[in-house]
């Protein structure tokens, strides 16, 4: 598998582009820019996209997907249902490669998409958004043939089986799945669930700890902000992970938070490099705000 990235200056925000090696059917992941670099990289390789995955309608995930389109006019832009509508209010003029209002398609979890020797399967991982979507991404074995296909045959159109992995200079080599999380979760820390468009902790918590960490442990991450880890990596590492496994305790520290009176559980990291802040209100409920929006007591 052929993964490269390229990470917005301002916003730390990833764009992917994924393929299965040199010279074939490819996909971007999230397209918040910039997307020089990965055109360029696609022609280098021989790459032909024919899609762009949105994992949420944010503008600093979104805001160069009209590059490329320009591009390729011919890019299928997917986005989970709950957030289409959404996406065209967030991104203005964005997703458009000048030629007018452009289409975009729907696609929800469990839909999965074949590309050449990669199956991708979108996981419903709420909680920074409703409709958030993490990529599953991992390859088929090679000697399991589609469904009413012989082992070794290639149906009209099909692309002969390639080696299992490729890794390219500028890419990553993932393991036998990798898996984009957008804004739910990161190396270190968790999506919070103030921003547009936004569920419930509670969401972020059981799209966390029920669907990402229960993919095996050496599962790569490629997150929607800064650098990659793994499933083990966060199980073992991250703060807010440890303390929803019982390993470490709650903090109990009164605090303001938005300028409301609050239980600050944890203050933790955040990808650039700030905080992270799980509070909890007077009434119970949690909620994951920015660092910055959290006053301790002298």
């Amino acid at each position: 598998m052929l993964v490269e990235r390229a990470t917005h200056p301002q916003f730390l925000s990833n764009t992917y582009l994924v393929s299965d090696g040199e010279g074939g059917p490819a996909f971007f992941i999230d397209a918040g820019g910039p997307t020089a670099p990965l055109i360029a990289a696609a022609e280098r390789l021989g790459l032909a996209p024919t899609h762009v995955l949105l994992t949420h309608h944010h503008f600093d995930h979104v805001c160069e997907v009209g590059e490329l389109r320009a591009r390729w006019p011919g890019l299928e832009v997917l986005i989970s249902s709950v957030e289409r509508d959404l996406l065209v209010g967030a991104s203005g003029d964005a997703v458009d490669s000048g030629g007018g209002a452009p289409e975009v398609s729907t696609i929800d979890a469990g839909s999965a998409i074949r590309f050449g020797a990669l199956d991708v399967l979108p996981l419903h991982t709420p909680g920074h958004t409703a409709g958030m979507l993490s990529f599953l991404v991992g390859e088929r074995p090679p000697e399991l043939p589609p469904a009413g296909m012989a082992a070794g045959q290639v149906g009209a159109g099909a692309r002969p089986a390639r080696a299992p992995s490729t890794t390219a200079p500028g890419g990553f080599a993932g393991g036998h799945a990798v898996v984009f999380t957008g804004d739910t979760l990161f190396k270190g820390s968790v999506g919070g669930v103030r921003a547009p468009g936004h569920s419930t902790y509670t969401d972020l918590r059981d799209s966390i700890m029920g669907t990402l960490m229960e993919l095996p442990p050496d599962t790569v991450i490629y997150p929607g902000h800064a650098d990659a880890t793994t499933v083990a990596g966060e199980w073992e590492g991250n703060g807010f992970i440890r303390i929803w496994r019982g390993v470490d305790a709650e903090g109990s520290e009164q605090c303001t938070a938005l300028g409301e009176p609050a239980t600050l559980v944890l203050l933790g990291e955040d990808y650039d490099g700030g905080t992270k802040a799980w509070v909890r209100w007077r009434d119970g409920s949690d909620d994951i705000v920015p660092g910055s929006r959290v006053e301790r007591q002298a």
